[in-house]
């Protein structure tokens, strides 16, 4: 959901390939539900009813807090606003833990900062993991912690689940039939309804809404646990503006996913953790070896595709390929070598106030940092400015 920094994981791309056979179908994926953040700045009630009577947005899930510390200062604004515009509301919350006892305490910190924002009791409070400490974590361990986070976060009168990537789901944790909100982002919707058992599927990170600036996240809802337990009284009032532009968003998916392209980039990377280094740009490509922790990395081209960012090594005997992290955390495995100007986020900074402050391209400042203008940015957090 990004970190929504959030971090969005994306689909793998063997699944990726998969999709394309499976047809298309501009009516497969709805954007029932809308995740934001404090990444897409103030929005009000009037941003909300359009999404709602133009898109046929049925519930907001809004970021409420991350590890231990950090409180989205949008949260509260949010809430009031979707609940003004007559949608189901819920939160999330970025997970840091990396052990059961930082999981109970972050699920503490989570529901004080969500009862202090006016989420409403029943709504669901999710938890996000996706993060770096939860990659180094084993399967058996992110169970227990996200147990640990759910169990907890219900004493605060407030529904469970986990949101995650479609690659990390029943990999890097389980996520039960009946639960889950997974984060798969095709090239194309394909006919078949992807994640069908989960309560829901989140299909873009880039739908655009007609008065709001930006790309947002949205989800197709597969149950009715993420609008349950609230009433919403108000309905769409435009159903043919609802077709026309989900299937707008449907259509447009391929046109921003098919055009990504090698780029020259002659960077040199220091490993962070043991790398695979493959035979091509695909992780079902062949493994030629493991690259272990420090190894230097000197690159000349990269690209995004597939759900991970992708970096090309010029060898004695012809190009060697490795994934530096997910597309919308690109630097997530690796260091760069070259010397750079950094700038601490600070509360209430916003990618348009840091690039306009050191002068700037807002595109150009998320791109040189391994993101997009759609990843949260969060206090503390240090940006490559120069």
């Amino acid at each position: 959901m990004g970190v929504k920094l959030k971090n969005k994981l994306v689909l793998t791309g063997a699944a990726t390939m998969a999709a394309l056979f499976l047809g298309l179908n501009a009516n497969a994926a709805r954007m029932d539900m809308v995740d934001v953040s404090n990444n897409n700045g103030y929005m009000s009630t009037a941003e909300y009813v359009s999404m709602r009577n133009e898109f046929g947005v049925k519930a907001v899930t809004v970021k409420i807090s991350e590890g231990g510390t950090y409180k989205d200062p949008y949260a509260a604004s949010n809430i009031a606003n979707v609940q003004a515009a007559g949608m189901y509301i819920n939160g999330y919350h970025f997970a840091r833990y990396a052990t059961k006892a930082q999981a109970i305490a972050e699920a503490d910190f989570a529901g004080q900062t969500a009862k202090s924002a006016g989420l409403p009791v029943s709504a669901v409070l999710a938890t996000d993991v996706e993060s770096q400490e939860a990659n180094n974590q084993s399967q058996a361990t992110n169970d227990r912690n996200n147990a640990a986070f759910m169990q907890e976060i219900q004493k605060f009168g407030y529904r469970a689940d986990i949101y995650t990537s479609g690659s990390w789901a029943n990999n890097k944790m389980t996520i039960k039939g009946k639960t889950g909100w997974i984060a798969a982002y095709p090239y194309v919707v394909s006919g078949k309804n992807w994640y069908s058992t989960n309560h829901a599927w989140q299909w873009s990170s880039t739908a655009k809404f007609r008065i709001s600036y930006g790309g947002f996240d949205v989800s197709q809802l597969n149950s009715n646990y993420y609008t349950a337990g609230q009433k919403s009284t108000v309905k769409p009032t435009n159903k043919d503006a609802v077709k026309a532009n989900n299937r707008k968003a449907n259509k447009n998916i391929s046109n921003q996913t098919a055009s990504a392209k090698w780029v020259k980039e002659t960077k040199t990377y220091t490993l962070k953790t043991a790398v695979k280094l493959r035979t091509g740009a695909s992780t079902s490509s062949n493994t030629i070896t493991i690259l272990p922790a420090g190894t230097t990395v000197k690159t000349d081209q990269a690209i995004i595709q597939g759900g991970y960012r992708w970096v090309r090594q010029p060898r004695f005997n012809g190009y060697g390929y490795l994934a530096t992290g997910p597309a919308s955390n690109t630097l997530e495995y690796v260091n760069s070598g070259t010397t750079h100007t950094y700038y601490t986020v600070k509360y209430g900074d916003s990618w348009w106030a840091i690039a306009q402050r050191n002068d700037l391209n807002m595109t150009t400042l998320a791109s040189q940092n391994g993101k997009t203008i759609y990843t949260t940015i969060y206090p503390g957090q240090r940006l490559v400015v120069r």
